[in-house]
């Protein structure tokens, strides 16, 4: 006896569906069948085209912003960003932005992440150690990320997340007008850099960022989460540090 659609149980239909969506069925058939030969699509009137212009990408909104705090409520308007979605907290900007001196970190970090900070936790408190050697201090100097929120895990970010975090980074920088920055970690360090070196090549090495008329210093180190792991790379931090702060104090 042939099985009738409506003689399956809840089983066997579960099941029925299962194969039907493997099989890639993802639309519900009508009771009633539709010719289709019937239906006659409206008539489409194509204009010539005398030329054709090459495709633009839609400016980022991070150029209709003014102030750091605009550029903030932009971030936090940003609708289907993953790691909006996966992050706790928005951790952009800290410290004193109008200092002639900035600090540039990658990505957030488990302690980040949970009090909403630029650096946090242990982090936090090396990068205070680095800064006071050389008579800075996190709360005299403007700190950033380049990406914003933690990605899951801690992962490395992918190309599209940096490509639509970095306008905001870029326009952060351009508002604030600081006259040195210091770079910490390899994501920030090559793409202010347009370097596709690693950070061992980059850092200790001056680079000019140029942002619209205006050209800022930058010097790449360590990122505080990296000497923590890797201690031994603290004399070359070192190194970086006091070279970071002869150029200040010759300026």
């Amino acid at each position: 006896m042939q099985t009738k659609q409506n003689d399956m149980n809840a089983h066997e239909a579960q099941a029925a569906l299962s194969w039907l969506i493997e099989m890639g069925a993802d639309e519900i058939v009508g009771e009633a069948p539709v010719n289709r030969f019937a239906v006659v699509a409206p008539a489409v009137v194509v204009a010539p085209v005398s030329k054709v212009e090459p495709a633009r990408s839609a400016p980022s909104t991070a150029e209709a912003c003014s102030t750091l705090e605009d550029l903030q409520s932009a971030l936090l308007a940003l609708e289907n960003f993953p790691l909006k979605k996966t992050a706790s907290n928005l951790c952009f900007a800290g410290g004193d932005p109008q200092s002639d001196v900035m600090v540039i970190g990658d990505v957030p970090g488990r302690d980040e992440d949970i009090e909403g900070k630029v650096f946090a936790g242990q982090n936090e408190m090396l990068l205070e150690k680095m800064l006071a050697a050389i008579g800075l201090s996190s709360g005299g100097v403007g700190l950033f990320n380049l990406i914003p929120w933690r990605p899951p895990g801690n992962r490395t970010p992918t190309e599209a997340e940096i490509l639509l975090c970095q306008p905001f980074l870029l326009r952060a920088i351009e508002l604030c007008g600081p006259k040195f920055i210091l770079c910490l970690g390899g994501q920030s360090a090559q793409r202010l850099s347009g370097k596709s070196e690693g950070l061992l090549a980059l850092r200790g090495k001056w680079f000019d960022l140029k942002i619209g008329k205006k050209k800022i210093r930058v010097l790449p180190s360590f990122h505080p989460s990296y000497l923590l792991k890797q201690a031994s790379q603290k004399r070359l931090a070192w190194r970086d540090l006091l070279t970071f702060k002869e150029a200040i104090d010759a300026h």
